[in-house]
């Protein structure tokens, strides 16, 4: 099965950046796109983020092969009952949502009669909204694919096909152990960032002037994360409770330990946790998923 024409709901950072890929590196696809917000499908058609930005879902997706939701977490359930009266039979429905297990219930509940795959590529930035998409986004970044044991493979080779042709390498994975890995991975680590932000700025003693002049590396690094779209990560954690509630619980009992480190004046064990965490800070290096520079080599896109 080949992918000839896709349909993008939600043309923000992820489907602004999926069409561009697809106008750049598959150019033999067709691509419609439809945005909730008006303003949002005026500025997609300025930017030519795919190839006819439509007025109504339906026309978006009637001819398509593969229908692709990005739109927030907690949203897929209703962006699919808008969808499912205009799809033609087998067409292949996936996501670009952070979480797996809770995005593939809704879909396929609300699908019944499509191919319904869950994706999510790991890929972003702290930026959303149609200007935001860049067509490199998802080069050389993971893209995981949760299909379930009935899931055709036809359709799964598909996907992942369309996926490998944006510059994306695949991983197929059991949805619960997708929640697991995400929630240490991205979900936990945007928790702590929104929190230590957040306490900065609650602080009787540092004035919040004080706060941005004086930001070291790090705390620019934790306000880049915490920058990232309020409602889609209300909607991730909220979805992925179970898997950020058992890290969060191991967290807490790691950073208590810690805690005593520092209180009993155990230099032994903190220097042991910070060499532990340099060496897998340098193996993401040596895998490709980011960059040794100072600026990470992130562009201002």
């Amino acid at each position: 099965m080949t992918a000839e024409r896709v349909a993008i709901i939600g043309l923000g950072l992820i489907g602004g950046s999926i069409g561009l890929a697809v106008r750049d590196m598959l150019p033999d696809v067709a691509t419609t796109g439809w945005d909730a917000d008006t303003g949002v499908r005026d500025r997609a058609a300025e930017r030519g983020l795919v190839g006819t930005v439509c007025d109504t879902v339906a026309e978006t997706v009637s001819e398509a092969d593969i229908v692709i939701l990005c739109v927030p977490v907690g949203a897929m359930g209703y962006a699919a009952e808008a969808i499912a009266p205009h799809l033609k039979p087998g067409t292949i429905v996936s996501d670009v949502g952070s979480s797996k297990r809770s995005v593939g219930e809704a879909l396929t509940a609300s699908l019944p009669d499509a191919v319904v795959i869950p994706a999510h590529p790991v890929a972003g930035t702290e930026k959303s909204g149609p200007d935001a998409g860049f067509p490199e986004l998802f080069r050389h970044r993971w893209c995981i694919v949760t299909p379930n044991e009935h899931t055709p493979q036809e359709a799964v080779r598909a996907v992942c096909a369309f996926w490998e042709g944006l510059g994306a390498k695949v991983e197929i994975m059991d949805a619960d152990h997708h929640d697991l890995v995400l929630a240490v991975t991205s979900h936990i680590p945007h928790l702590i960032a929104y929190t230590i932000v957040g306490t900065a700025s609650d602080l009787e003693d540092v004035t919040r002037s004080e706060v941005i002049k004086y930001s070291a590396g790090g705390f620019r690094d934790f306000t880049r994360i915490a920058a990232s779209n309020p409602t889609m990560w209300r909607d991730v954690f909220l979805s992925n409770r179970d898997a950020v509630l058992e890290v969060l619980g191991r967290f807490t009992e790691d950073l208590s330990l810690l805690q005593r480190a520092i209180r009993n004046g155990d230099g032994d064990t903190l220097f042991d946790l910070f060499e532990k965490t340099r060496a897998i800070r340098n193996s993401i290096i040596e895998e490709g998923q980011d960059d040794a520079r100072p600026d990470f080599g992130r562009k201002d896109h």
